[in-house]
């Protein structure tokens, strides 16, 4: 069994092969190609990201098909369909350790940015329901006393959000607080980098 440790260990190294372009994928575009799917999966990570179409999960980290549990949402929120989806792989699975990803270049948080210097009203309301999700997070970046510029403040937000679903995963559910108490559960922050490629994890 997989431990917290070696699954993080295991998404640096298939990141590190991503970026450095040593495999970039291989093993997972050769299993899709041959459609064999009907295996049991084993997800060592689950991994909450967002729905940006630029991040594809087990691509970035160089997994195979049954590697991540990945769950994916704009602005990487976490709601109650999140909770009780990283609930069931947990509990399942028995999988080890929960990234919430976020990316450089979020829409949902620019969208969401924009929307707190220019109050409109959302097109609809679950998008209102999205940037809501995520204003807690970074709404205070931007008051004065920061005074980032706008490459800063982007990078902050994105950081900040993924930190806030961080903190809902980790106090939003008694089944996911339990796993976490006893060590069976690890739940950590990263961001991946539409520049170079890399995923940097965030320490707490």
């Amino acid at each position: 069994m997989t431990n917290s440790q070696e699954a993080l260990q295991r998404l640096r190294e298939g990141n590190e092969r991503f970026a450095s372009e040593v495999h970039s994928g291989e093993t997972f575009l050769r299993r899709m190609r041959s459609a064999k799917t009907n295996f049991a999966q084993k997800p060592f990570a689950i991994i909450i990201g967002c729905s940006d179409s630029r991040v594809p999960v087990e691509i970035v980290f160089d997994q195979d098909l049954g590697d991540l549990f990945v769950i994916r949402v704009a602005g990487n929120i976490v709601a109650a369909s999140q909770l009780g989806s990283v609930e069931f792989a947990a509990a399942e699975f028995g999988t080890p350790l929960v990234v919430v990803l976020g990316h450089t270049h979020c829409g949902a948080i620019l969208g969401t940015l924009e929307r707190l210097r220019r109050p409109v009203e959302a097109r609809s309301p679950h998008l209102r329901f999205i940037a809501e999700r995520i204003e807690p997070a970074v709404s205070g970046l931007l008051a004065p006393e920061p005074g980032y510029n706008r490459d800063t403040l982007i990078r902050e937000s994105v950081r900040a959000n993924v930190r806030q679903s961080v903190g809902q995963l980790r106090q939003g559910s008694k089944i996911l607080e339990r796993l976490i108490e006893v060590g069976q559960l690890r739940v950590v922050g990263a961001e991946y980098s539409l520049e170079t490629g890399r995923v940097e994890f965030l320490e707490d």
